[in-house]
C-alpha cells in the first residue's frame, strides 16, 4: 500500500479519527439518552458508525490507508503490512483527532448520562466480559480489513463497504453491552472530554489483543506471507 508523505498521512488520520469519534459519540449519546438505548437507538448508532467509517475509507484511504484506529495500526505493523517506523506518528494523530472530536461533541451539547458517548461496560457486564466482547468484535473488524483491503486476492472497490458493514454489525451486537468501541481512540477521546477513565484499560487492551489475533489469523487464511515473498522476488 502506497503511503503519502507523513504530514499528509498524519492529517488524514487526525481528520478521520476526529470524524469517527464525533459522529460515533454523538450517535451513541443520542441513542442512549434520547431513545433510551432501545432497539431503534442501537440501530441508529450502528448505522452512524458504519456509514461514517465507510465514507472515510473511500475519502481518505488513498492518503493514509484510513486506519483511524491505533489497534488497526498496531496489528498491520505486526504482520508486516505497515511500516513500524510510521506507527507512532499515526497513533499520535489518531489520539489527537479523537480528543478534538470528543471536544467538539462536548462544546455542542451537554455531557448527559452517557458522558459524551463514552463507551463503558453496561450494568451487569464485568470488565473481563467487556474485554472479551471488545476483543472478539475487533477480531472480526480486523479480519474484514485484512481480507478486503490488505489481501491482493480481495475484490477491488468493495473494501470500504465490507469494513463499514462489519463495524455496524459489531455495534448491533456489542453497542448495548460495551459501547462497541473496537478502537482505543474511540474510547480515549470521550474519556478525556468527560475526565472519566474508568475501565479505559479494557478499551485499549481488548481491541489491541483482538486486532493482533485477527491480523495473524487472517494473514494465515489469505496466505499473506506468500504474497509478500512474491512481491520481494
Amino acid at each position: 500500500m502506497k503511503i503519502e508523505p507523513q504530514p499528509r498521512a498524519w492529517l488524514a488520520e487526525f481528520v478521520g479519527t476526529l470524524s469517527l469519534v464525533f459522529v460515533g459519540s454523538m450517535s451513541a449519546a443520542v441513542a442512549f439518552e434520547t431513545l433510551d438505548g432501545g432497539a431503534a437507538g442501537v440501530v441508529m448508532a450502528a448505522l452512524a458508525h458504519g456509514l461514517i467509517l465507510t465514507a472515510l475509507i473511500y475519502a481518505l484511504g488513498a492518503v493514509s490507508g484510513c486506519h483511524i484506529n491505533p489497534a488497526v495500526t498496531i496489528a498491520l505493523a505486526a504482520i508486516g503490512k505497515f511500516p513500524l517506523r510510521l506507527a507512532p506518528g499515526y497513533i499520535v494523530a489518531q489520539l489527537a483527532g479523537a480528543v478534538v472530536g470528543a471536544g467538539l461533541h462536548a462544546w455542542i451539547r451537554a455531557e448527559g448520562a452517557t458522558q459524551y458517548g463514552l463507551p463503558l461496560p453496561a450494568a451487569g457486564v464485568t470488565d473481563g466480559q467487556a474485554l472479551l466482547i471488545e476483543a472478539a468484535l475487533t477480531f472480526l473488524l480486523v479480519s474484514a480489513i485484512v481480507g478486503s483491503a490488505v489481501s491482493s486476492k480481495a475484490a477491488q472497490g468493495f473494501h470500504g463497504l465490507t469494513i463499514g458493514l462489519t463495524l455496524a454489525a459489531s455495534w448491533l451486537v456489542g453497542g448495548a453491552l460495551t459501547g462497541a468501541a473496537l478502537n482505543p481512540a474511540r474510547s480515549f477521546g470521550p474519556a478525556v472530554a468527560a475526565l472519566n477513565f474508568d475501565s479505559l484499560w479494557v478499551y485499549w487492551l481488548g481491541p489491541i489483543l483482538g486486532a493482533l489475533l485477527g491480523a495473524v489469523v487472517s494473514a494465515v487464511i489469505h496466505n499473506l506471507r506468500e504474497e509478500m515473498d512474491g512481491q520481494a522476488t
